[in-house]
């Protein structure tokens, strides 16, 4: 059977979303049959080592027998109830242990709703209406969130898809990240109207670009200055980057802390949190509405507390760190190697090569990066059995399933194809 021309017959591009459809590099995607650890398998069998981990949520890699095991377990006694359970409370103490900026948290099904949740909340407490995000972060498709950066300026602001109201998105503004002045020259009009500032602290969605020193700690100080919240959005970085998040790493308190991912164990979830005096807000103890039928789903939870567990072991920690330096480093060198200069940036678990020879600390930076080259890349790589993202600027999440022998087997054949590449350039 050919999937992908049944898939099309059923469904808009033949996926559930829109990155798994290879329209960055070409070619019609991968059905996947199972995972197991570090590797996943086509539906011809064909084995990949694989650095998407569903673009983040396998930290410990696939089908971790004690994840399974906990979902099955939990599984046997019921999969919803829309009541309580007291894998709601374990897994919420475990987070609010683990993130000391979380006093508070709720589950949701997905980061998208997690975002749009949050905001709501921020509004609510401050009494204002406007939200800065920064260009090249992506917090989910909300409408008042689907906006352009263009030059930064809210009164540019257009939305990035059909179906989005102007009016959706009037109150949004736009910075560039890692870029203080242009986050000055947005703000200035607007200091007393921001309910809410949201980013991620390592951008996620332009490829992996690192905060720059103080650009956190700058934004930080101006909502603390003007009565905004700071919301992290730790969907991704959310201990991954670190036990703590990236709030743990580059030591800077949110006010509100958005995470998913890793926190469901391969299974959907969301959530947010923070200070207790914000949360009380949401109903039932406050007014802010906010409700989900499959929220804090216990298999999901079950999920998510045995991933935590685990996590609490420093050696996977270490494990993940040592393979995410060797990964990245290696291809550093190698590049050194063949006298290239395409850059490479990368923080514990997540990394990307970018197919530029100009460093890539903001949105801009991306102007000059070759997509056509990463395309070829791409399918090189997915030829030689190595699974990554379709598109240069999603990132290569590292787990603890992966080994070294995955990672020299990797710097083998990105090698191969520096040499291939240069022999033709």
């Amino acid at each position: 059977m050919n999937f992908y021309e049944e898939a099309v017959k059923v469904m808009p591009g033949g996926v559930s979303s829109p990155v798994r459809a290879f329209k960055a590099v070409g070619g019609t995607p991968l059905f996947i049959k199972k995972g197991y650890a570090s590797k996943i398998y086509d539906t011809n069998d064909r084995e990949y080592i694989d650095y998407v981990m569903s673009y983040g949520p396998l930290i410990l890699g696939h089908a971790d027998k004690a994840v399974i095991k906990s979902i099955v377990e939990t599984a046997k006694n019921g999969t919803t109830f829309g009541a309580p359970t007291e894998l709601e409370i374990t897994l919420a103490k475990m987070i609010i242990s683990l993130m000391p900026s979380i006093e508070m948290i709720r589950f949701v099904n997905s980061g998208t709703e997690a975002v749009m949740s949050a905001i709501r909340l921020a509004r609510a407490y401050t009494g204002k209406n406007k939200i800065l995000k920064f260009e090249g972060c992506y917090h989910g498709h909300s409408d008042f969130l689907l906006v352009k950066g263009g030059s930064g300026l809210a009164s540019l602001n257009i939305p990035t898809s059909p179906g989005v109201p102007e009016a959706a998105i009037k109150d949004t503004l736009i910075a560039e990240y890692n870029n203080i002045e242009s986050f000055n020259n947005v703000i200035k009009d607007f200091e007393n109207e921001i309910a809410a500032i949201i980013i991620e602290p390592v951008a996620g969605n332009m490829g992996v670009v690192l905060p720059e020193e103080s650009f956190l700690k700058t934004i930080r100080d101006y909502a603390d200055k003007v009565g905004a919240l700071l919301i992290f959005d730790e969907v991704i970085t959310g201990f991954r980057v670190a036990l703590g998040g990236a709030q743990e790493y580059y030591k800077i308190k949110p006010d509100l802390t958005i995470l998913g991912k890793i926190i469901g164990g391969g299974l959907p979830v969301g959530a947010f949190g923070g200070k207790r005096e914000v949360m009380e807000l949401l109903a039932p103890v406050g007014s802010v509405y906010q409700a989900g039928t499959l929220s804090g789903n216990p298999i999901a939870m079950a999920a998510g507390i045995t991933t935590l567990q685990r996590l609490q072991d420093e050696n996977v920690y270490e494990k993940i760190k040592r393979n995410t330096v060797k990964l990245f480093e290696g291809f550093k060198d190698n590049l050194r190697s063949i006298g290239f200069e395409f850059t490479v940036n990368y923080v514990t678990g997540m990394g990307t090569q970018f197919f530029c020879n100009n460093p890539v600390n903001r949105y801009s930076d991306l102007k000059d990066v070759d997509t056509k080259l990463y395309a070829r890349f791409f399918h090189y790589m997915l030829s030689k059995g190595i699974n990554l993202a379709p598109s240069q600027f999603e990132g290569i999440f590292i787990s603890a399933a992966h080994t070294t022998e995955d990672i020299d087997y990797t710097l083998k054949i990105h090698m191969e194809f520096l040499k291939e590449y240069k022999k033709n350039v």
